[in-house]
């Protein structure tokens, strides 16, 4: 079937009537296109997070989507995104992580530009010795900067420039967690990690949603926050994912425990959530620490997911840092054979989406809900353009 004629219109009845996506959405390149432009860049997406620039002049060249982009803290503080190509001839600026001391400069002909984007340089433009010429205006050749926003330390962008002001995108999931805006300070080098994995990103927010599969892919966390001690978050259009009543301090042999966030509530002494935000971003928050996931697609079947762990004070006990990301670690690694599985299963033609369990897996059709409404969107768009 052409990628443009998917039918979609299954995945948007009622969770206990819905199929899933069908495979294409999962392996055509078409397809995977498709939703770049329909899920990834037309509203805020996860590119990163600050603490990967942490001082002045820090620049860390990215990827996304195929897109070449500069993440770099300017030299007054300030977090920003830049597409990472020269205006001159479209040139790579930044080949790998580096500290920008002075200007950034064009490895090809030698144009500068500040760490703010403006340009600042132009060797020879006007032939040898004559670095102007009135048709080059340097004050309309800056970088080309991306619309960003930085929350819980996740650098967002909008690639399309016309999503909604961050603030009212992210009202909802905002004021849910209104008691933990407070301050987040990244664990360091040992509170980081990334995994690759075999696997459309789509199936790693699902997974993620739901609660239901952690008797026998979790059977640690079961141990303790069980099944039925777990709760769904559903907002449609925006963000799903799954709360528990039930939260355990990580403590170390002496019993030393991470420091709660201040002032964070009696309620969250026993509870935390676990929160898909539409389309790659996915978060956790507790009492005493948080995390983010920030999940790279890197083609249809492949995607790299980055982990970050975060804290109330910036002075946590390393070894109980170290536990503590080994801990996560274990458990997002128990996933991999899920979501890789899920993945070669959308090889089996014949496979028509799958069904809902409509009690357990509402929180993962509400994905499924979001992707469908946009693509019939953005495909409806696109031939009102023809």
């Amino acid at each position: 079937m052409p990628h443009n004629l998917t039918d979609l219109s299954n995945v948007r009845r009622d969770v206990k009537d819905a199929n899933g996506l069908p495979n294409a959405h999962y392996i055509d390149p078409a397809i995977y296109n498709e939703e770049k432009n329909a899920l990834l860049f037309a509203q805020w997406a996860g590119l990163a997070v600050a603490a990967d620039v942490p001082e002045p002049g820090d620049a860390v060249p990215l990827e996304f989507m195929g897109m070449p982009l500069l993440l770099l803290r300017d030299k007054d503080g300030g977090v920003r995104v830049f597409h990472n190509i020269c205006r001159h001839r479209g040139m790579i600026l930044v080949e790998a992580p580096r500290k920008i001391e002075g200007a950034i400069r064009c490895p090809y002909h030698s144009w500068c530009y500040s760490t703010k984007g403006k340009l600042v340089s132009t060797p020879h433009v006007g032939g040898p010795g004559h670095n102007t010429h009135e048709a080059i205006k340097r004050e309309d050749l800056g970088l080309l900067e991306l619309r960003s926003h930085i929350w819980r330390d996740v650098v967002w962008i909008n690639i399309s420039g016309d999503a909604a002001e961050f603030e009212d995108a992210m009202a909802d999931v905002i004021e849910r967690w209104q008691d933990f805006d407070r301050p987040l300070y990244h664990g360091g080098a040992d509170s980081k990690f990334q995994l690759d994995v075999k696997t459309n990103w789509k199936l790693a927010v699902e997974n993620y949603c739901e609660s239901y599969h952690l008797p026998w892919i979790h059977p640690g966390l079961n141990s303790y926050s069980k099944l039925e001690d777990h709760y769904h978050i559903e907002n449609p259009g925006r963000f799903s994912g799954q709360g528990t009543m039930v939260y355990r301090q990580l403590k170390d042999d002496a019993g030393t425990t991470f420091p709660d966030f201040e002032g964070v509530g009696e309620k969250w002494h026993e509870q935390a959530e676990y929160i898909a935000i539409y389309p790659n971003v996915l978060l956790g928050a507790q009492r005493d620490h948080a995390f983010t996931i920030i999940l790279e697609p890197n083609g249809p079947e492949h995607t790299t997911e980055h982990i970050h762990l975060y804290y109330a004070t910036p002075d946590t006990d390393v070894n109980l840092r170290r536990l503590n990301t080994a801990q996560w670690q274990s458990v997002f690694e128990e996933d991999i054979f899920v979501v890789e599985g899920m993945q070669k299963g959308r090889h089996v033609d014949q496979f028509d989406g799958g069904r809902f369990s409509p009690v357990m897996d509402s929180p993962t059709h509400c994905f499924h809900d979001w992707v469908a409404g946009r693509i019939i969107a953005h495909r409806g768009q696109a031939k009102a353009a023809e």
